[in-house]
């Protein structure tokens, strides 16, 4: 049925004679504006969903790159994830979709005028949004590569810098040119959904960062071997990578922005036709795809170097195989995903230790391997396996060709190169310009302490509760008396109660009770102290060695020693109550019979001064 023509809708008339109602023809006449406003409504609604999926991708990076970097700098990381999308949509907005328009145009024939931005209108608008997230998704991933030493606004002014210029111009090369062609796309190059438009220039920024600021300290050794630095949460770590597969069906799926065309449903009778939506099904499938390869991927390679399947490889090489599918998405069979999906994620494994091993490079979440190899491969390779049926793929799953037309790889391989250049070349530029004026990273002082209080003065796991909390779960002590309504504790209970021969405890002296637990006995040793009548406590972290036996770590594949145990060491100055009865309580709330459990030493306190009072002696005490 043509636009504009007349159809029937059901109507419904019940004849007053009959028990059943009759159903007569209702006449409709659907315009062709009606048309294009539903079809223009079912575009918008669904790149608007897609790109709200796109943002939520930012909460698997947060995430992800928390979880790889060291506990006392994950409040920065968070913080950078936050301002990277902060500063970078604003950025954007302003200058970065202008450069790319304008850009594009200049170098494809076309004309953008000088202050093109974007167009009028709401779908324009909403173009413009699902441009932006994409460009903040190039921006994040640099954080990973230079955690725990980049100093904040060294950071965000790169933030800025990338939002722009440094991706503009990218995408204004393959994606952008108002009244033109993008010159790289008229060459032949073709990437879908930004496998090196976002990925690649997010991975070859990230490393070349990394390189410019030097490794995080310890990292290396002087004759240039690895000390591991593990990060502090897998758990983080792989609910991000999960959050971001989610969001990568928006990324891959949501490039087919275009649900449906009137003009392409006329030309052929039909009231609306299918745009982009005539292939998205295979996108999706390849996208699953990959994303499944690409763990079996850095699995088998983890095995084979390791002997054992690393966690953080599967969750990298997820993203890895996603990234490998993401240029071609269109443009590849099944048979392409998997096998693009699998060669990037087993390139991970392979690609990192060249970097960390070799190169010395300090990638602290494998933003390259990860987003920058993957992304180059899957783009190089593509056309193995290609829908168009010109070279081995194609003849493979079509039973068709079996050569090879150098002619399909050369965009691609030029494509790349360009891309890695100008990436290369322009975040060189910016942080080496920053290092040149000590502005790149933090001090040697500031790294020790951590980022989370030198950059932001936070602390993102307080090990402890607050001071006023008894440790039975009733509340601090006023005068002996519980604000629950509890008994008094034996904090209060004469010292002859507590000394079963009548006289004074400890022989009047003071006494120090210093032991050293577990940390997860900390709560019942608290309890037990406190039902000794030995509330005042002072609790430190430390970590140390003793008879509980070293145990192996690994982290991405790479086998660590860990000798110095982290334990608590419990320290309780007692004089009206007697020592003994607080080593007892200590033992019974630390002991679990495994080796590891502690010690308790006693010592004698020659002296003791409450500050407020002057008081000296057991007074003090």
């Amino acid at each position: 049925m043509g636009v504009g023509q007349s159809f029937t809708a059901p109507g419904r008339r019940v004849d007053g004679g009959g028990e059943r109602p009759v159903i007569e023809p209702i006449a409709l006449e659907v315009s062709t504006g009606d048309i294009e406003q539903l079809a223009t409504g079912m575009n918008l609604m669904w790149a608007l969903t897609v790109t709200f999926l796109i943002f939520f991708m930012h909460a698997g990076f947060a995430m992800l790159e928390a979880g790889q970097v060291r506990s006392k700098n994950v409040a920065n990381q968070l913080t950078k994830n936050m301002l990277t999308w902060a500063v970078g949509i604003f950025v954007f907005f302003v200058i970065g979709m202008g450069i790319s328009n304008n850009v594009g145009a200049a170098l494809g024939g076309g004309d953008a005028g000088p202050l093109t931005m974007f167009g009028e209108g709401s779908f324009d608008w909403a173009m413009w949004l699902f441009s932006a997230v994409f460009a903040m998704t190039a921006a994040t991933i640099v954080s990973g590569a230079v955690a725990g030493r980049a100093k904040l606004r060294a950071y965000v002014t790169y933030t800025f810098l990338l939002a722009a210029v440094i991706y503009p111009v990218v995408a204004a090369m393959v994606w952008y040119a108002p009244g033109g062609e993008p010159i790289l796309a008229s060459f032949g190059f073709s990437d879908f959904a930004g496998g090196m438009v976002v990925h690649g220039v997010g991975g070859v920024a990230g490393l070349t960062a990394a390189w410019i600021l030097g490794a995080r300290m310890d990292k290396y050794n002087e004759d240039g071997s690895v000390n591991i630095i593990p990060g502090h949460s897998m758990t983080f770590a792989v609910l991000g990578t999960l959050i971001l597969c989610f969001g990568w069906f928006g990324f891959n799926v949501g490039t087919a922005a275009t649900v449906v065309d009137v003009d392409a449903g006329a030309a052929a009778g039909e009231v609306v036709g299918l745009a982009d939506f005539e292939y998205v099904g295979s996108v999706a499938m390849v996208t699953a795809l990959g994303m499944g390869l690409g763990a079996i991927g850095a699995s088998s390679v983890s095995l084979a170097i390791n002997g054992k399947v690393d966690t953080l490889y599967v969750a990298n090489g997820m993203l890895a195989g996603l990234v490998g599918v993401t240029g071609p998405t269109d443009l590849i069979t099944p048979m392409g995903a998997i096998a693009i999906g699998f060669l990037a994620g087993a390139q991970l494994p392979i690609v990192f230790k060249l970097v960390d091993e070799r190169l010395n490079i300090d990638d602290v979440c494998a933003v390259f391997p990860v987003h920058g190899s993957a992304g180059m491969l899957g783009l190089i390779v593509y056309p193995l396996w290609s829908i168009e049926g010109t070279a081995i793929g194609g003849g493979v799953v079509a039973g068709g060709i079996l050569s090879i037309e150098a002619s399909a790889f050369a965009p691609q391989i030029v494509g790349v190169a360009v891309i890695t250049v100008w990436t290369v070349v322009a975040t060189a530029a910016v942080w080496g310009a920053f290092k040149a004026i000590g502005q790149a990273r933090v001090t040697p002082e500031h790294e020790r302490d951590g980022l989370d209080v030198a950059e932001h003065g936070v602390d993102t796991y307080p090990e402890f509760g607050k001071p006023d909390i008894a440790a039975d779960g009733g509340h601090a002590l006023d005068d002996g008396v519980r604000t629950d309504g509890g008994e008094p504790t034996d904090a209060r209970r004469s010292s002859s109660e507590l000394c079963s021969d009548g006289g004074r405890p400890n022989d009047g002296e003071i006494k120090m009770v210093t032991a050293i637990v577990r940390p997860d006995r900390l709560g019942a040793v608290k309890q037990s102290l406190a039902e000794a009548g030995a509330p005042s406590l002072t609790v430190t972290n430390v970590s140390g060695r003793g008879s509980q036996p070293a145990k192996k770590g690994q982290w991405r594949g790479e086998e660590y020693t860990v000798d110095l145990h982290q334990k608590v060491k419990i320290e309780c100055v007692v004089a009206d109550i007697p020592a003994e009865a607080v080593v007892d309580a200590i033992c019974e709330g630390a002991n679990t019979g495994e080796p590891g459990d502690g010690k308790v030493f006693v010592t004698p306190v020659e002296r003791a001064v409450q500050i407020r009072t002057g008081k000296t002696g057991t007074d003090a005490v």
